[in-house]
């Protein structure tokens, strides 16, 4: 299988991610987006994600979410999120994100997450070193 996104994880399906039917709980998806998005800054940008936290002060929260549920996961599976950036804003950024079970597509997902300061808790423009790190996962449309 050949990817569209610059930057994969492989996520395997455990038991805690299902519900009573068997199948990923729909908000076990977020979560999972969640660390697609902290392996990316570790090993796609080169940024340490939890020193960006500790020492930075930065987070990465999501501002906005779209998402279409294709076809059920189980536990045991694996699937391969690729993530790609379709937009980069002055402290947002527009992510394309896709699930994978081999050549199916189980979720499909538009995160718009912004850089925020834990301190203020409001908007900080990116540096113009992540902001070329950033630029490197850019997919248009």
């Amino acid at each position: 299988m050949t990817s569209l996104a610059p930057f994969e994880s492989v996520k395997p399906i455990r038991f805690h991610h299902c519900d009573p039917a068997g199948i990923v709980f729909y908000p076990q998806y977020f979560v999972l987006m969640n660390e697609l998005v902290e392996d990316w800054f570790n090993d796609g940008l080169g940024v340490d994600f939890a020193r960006f936290h500790a020492e930075g002060r930065h987070g990465i929260p999501m501002a906005h979410v779209e998402c279409d549920f294709l076809a059920p996961s189980t536990v045991g599976e694996t699937l391969r999120f690729g993530l790609s950036v379709q937009k980069i804003g002055a402290s947002s950024l527009t992510l394309a994100v896709e699930a994978r079970a081999g050549d199916e597509v189980r979720v499909r997902a538009t995160l718009v997450v912004v850089q925020a300061s834990l301190d203020t808790r409001r908007a900080v423009r990116f540096s113009t070193e992540l902001r070329e790190k950033l630029a490197r996962f850019v997919r248009p449309r």
